[in-house]
């Protein structure tokens, strides 16, 4: 049976009592229905994990943590997904799964096309949502890095964002795009670019390649933005990342 994983955003001490947060603890005991004494694993998102036992007492939650293990399982391909803003459902499934394949990174940019427009608040809101999304995602698949999931206000301003120190940009584009395994190099940081459920209009897909993005195609098909997405983590992986 695999250890049960939590995350807890907080220093992790060995031989000192770490209290569960309130969600933590529920999930533990009333989810998990785990008993006093039981084995598991934390982690705060900085990098290693810990071992310990759960201690309950009533109301009361808490671990005793006897072991570190500085083991890291980040990708070298290190890709910072930029996506558009989709559809709810679509958009939790994409960080999810791209968490998963060990996205880096995941920008949340508008497009034109798109059919998702948030005011502040609730842009706010479903931010939080979907971090809790990926922190979720990195307690079943065993990374210890959370990735920071963030939104730009306007595209330009993800995409350069995304581009940081160097990083190779990507775009999907089934009819000019060079084929993937010719058109990258072998090794990362990569930006990667994804539109809405439309598609990037032809101003958006011209902003993207002057900024640094170059078009490639996963073959003549057409993907949905959610297959794109998750399409192109593969392929990165697999030409550059721990797949190869």
């Amino acid at each position: 049976m695999t250890t049960p994983r939590f995350h807890i955003d907080a220093d992790l001490p060995l031989d000192e009592p770490v209290p569960l947060p309130a969600d933590v603890a529920h999930h533990a005991i009333r989810v998990l229905r785990l008993r006093d004494g039981a084995t598991i694993t934390a982690f705060n998102g900085r990098g290693g994990e810990s071992q310990g036992r759960l201690r309950v007492d009533r109301a009361r939650a808490w671990v005793l943590l006897d072991r570190f293990d500085p083991v890291e399982r980040e990708s070298p391909a290190n890709v910072t997904l930029v996506q558009a803003w989709v559809a709810s459902d679509k958009l939790e499934w994409i960080v999810e799964k791209a968490v998963e394949l060990g996205a880096a990174a995941i920008v949340l940019v508008p497009a034109a096309r798109s059919v998702v427009h948030l005011d502040g608040v609730r842009r706010e809101r479903r931010l939080q949502r979907l971090q809790e999304t990926a922190v979720s995602a990195c307690c079943q698949c065993g990374r210890n890095r959370v990735p920071d999931v963030r939104s730009a206000a306007a595209l330009r301003q993800g995409l350069e964002s995304a581009l940081g120190a160097g990083a190779f940009g990507v775009l999907f584009d089934p009819y000019t795009g060079e084929p993937v395994a010719a058109a990258l190099p072998t090794k990362g940081p990569f930006a990667l670019l994804v539109g809405p459920e439309g598609g990037l209009d032809a101003s958006e897909l011209s902003l993207a390649t002057r900024i640094g993005y170059h078009p490639v195609t996963l073959g003549p098909r057409i993907l949905r933005t959610e297959t794109a997405a998750l399409a192109g983590l593969t392929a990165l992986q697999l030409l550059c990342g721990d797949m190869r």
